[in-house]
């Protein structure tokens, strides 16, 4: 069987970077949307979502900043996604995902990141439970999109009804079970043992 893992709010907890963001910059989580920007016209490029745009991979995390830097006109030189990104492992998850594997599961990690956040991850070493990542910005599609459970399906060899899909978004999880991948929403490790009747 195939078990694919969602990593921030399943493996790792207290991820969130964005408050600590407004404060050095001195501005709203409003401002930041709005100069993150949305498409405001099917011509207009220069409006597209920055942080969607980071996740699929189409801009890496200087560009991000670049590209905000412009909209914003507040000049940011320093990656703070990376450096403000300390996350910490939810223990009795990696629990979970290493007996899986010790009763001969394959257990990869499927997750929406940008750069940042996916090289903070690797510096610290907490992709190592797993058997393989794969990382949306370097997959070029980001969950909920179908074609991000059938890259994954195709690099495992694994049809849907082989694999086992665990994230704490509720829409992820229906995205993935229209594919027929049976899928469990996160809420905490000894309910996910249960479900997956794991000894933790």
């Amino acid at each position: 069987m195939l078990y694919i893992f969602d990593m921030g709010g399943v493996v790792t907890n207290n991820a969130d970077v964005l408050q600590k963001i407004l404060s050095i910059l001195n501005i709203t989580e409003q401002d930041f949307i709005r100069y993150c920007g949305c498409l405001n016209s099917e011509n207009d490029t220069t409006s597209l979502d920055l942080l969607s745009m980071a996740s699929d991979g189409i801009i890496d995390s200087r560009q991000f900043w670049q590209l905000f830097s412009q909209r914003s006109g507040i000049t940011v030189k320093t990656d703070w996604w990376h450096w403000l990104f300390h996350p910490v492992l939810n223990e009795k998850t990696v629990a979970v995902i290493r007996q899986l594997r010790k009763d001969g599961h394959r257990v990869v990690c499927g997750t929406n990141t940008i750069q940042s956040h996916y090289m903070n991850h690797v510096e610290r070493g907490d992709y190592t439970c797993f058997d393989q990542t794969y990382a949306s910005f370097l997959m070029g599609v980001s969950k909920p999109d179908p074609e991000f459970w059938r890259i994954i399906l195709t690099a495992e060899d694994a049809a849907p009804s082989e694999a086992v899909f665990i994230d704490d978004k509720k829409v992820n999880c229906d995205a993935a079970a229209t594919l027929g991948i049976r899928s469990f929403q996160f809420t905490t490790a000894e309910d996910l043992a249960e479900k997956l009747d794991v000894k933790i």
